[in-house]
């Protein structure tokens, strides 16, 4: 019999190995590899019997298994097919795009936004005063920002410090900064549980790397028990970076 492969073909094929790679990716990332191999595995099968050998009675009962199993494995990846979808969301051309149909402008960060954070983040780590800031970027932070105390004050280096002074009601939380004000301190922030993390990081940089894995925003962590400033972005931690970089990271294209 003869065989037509076309231009379209290729693309298929393409495509499809292109999503099992980012799902592969995800479930490496979350642990579940064991389970992708397993869901593959049935499905390479699942569709050899019922395609291929073109069994009747065998396929049928996969089929049947395979429409109930959907709703499962939605409710067991639930969390990794968010991330799937929220990376293609936050993909930068696909930004790009949304901003540019929608005529949404980008937020831009001016040096005399940047240098209070730098120098309050810089002083705050001499005084290993631990503190988590969160730079907002695409994705709107609102339900964060109601989980704490509303202050829409200009970006300044002592208000930052004299919030996460250890005797400040508001040092235990983030600091969310949104168009160029701090806008709320004292917020609730997501956790990581990723077993990976380094285990001498504390609560704060947990809760910066589950605000980089749910949004876009960037989130700086000084720690209290070294002084070290981390900065967390996309569900990456940059570890003991000093003053200059901080600056570099808050005036790249990329925030």
């Amino acid at each position: 019999m003869f065989f037509s492969f076309s231009i379209k073909d290729f693309l298929d094929i393409l495509l499809v190995a292109f999503l099992l790679y980012y799902a592969y990716r995800l479930m490496k990332e979350s642990r579940s590899l064991n389970i992708f191999f397993g869901v593959l595995v049935f499905t390479v099968f699942w569709i050899f019997v019922s395609q291929f050998l073109e069994m009747r009675l065998l396929g049928t009962l996969l089929n049947r298994i395979v429409s109930v199993g959907a709703i499962a494995l939605l409710i067991l990846f639930q969390d990794e097919i968010r991330k799937f979808f929220y990376g293609f969301g936050t993909h930068k051309r696909v930004r790009d795009a949304i901003r540019f149909f929608s005529g949404e402008e980008k937020q831009s960060h001016t040096r005399e936004d940047i240098i209070p954070i730098v120098m309050a983040c810089l002083s705050l780590s001499k005084q290993r005063v631990g503190a988590l800031i969160v730079m907002q970027r695409s994705l709107p932070l609102n339900d964060f920002i109601r989980s704490g105390e509303l202050i829409d004050a200009k970006i300044s280096q002592r208000l930052i410090e004299n919030i996460f002074f250890k005797n400040s009601p508001l040092h235990d939380g983030g600091m969310i900064i949104s168009h160029k004000r701090i806008t709320a301190a004292g917020c609730i922030l997501p956790v990581a549980h990723d077993l990976n993390m380094p285990k001498e990081l504390g609560l704060r940089h947990r809760a910066a790397m589950g605000i980089s894995q749910e949004t876009d925003a960037l989130a700086i962590v000084v720690s209290e028990e070294t002084g070290n400033i981390t900065v967390a972005f996309r569900g990456n931690l940059q570890l003991r970076i000093t003053a200059e970089d901080l600056e570099r990271i808050l005036t790249e294209d990329s925030f």
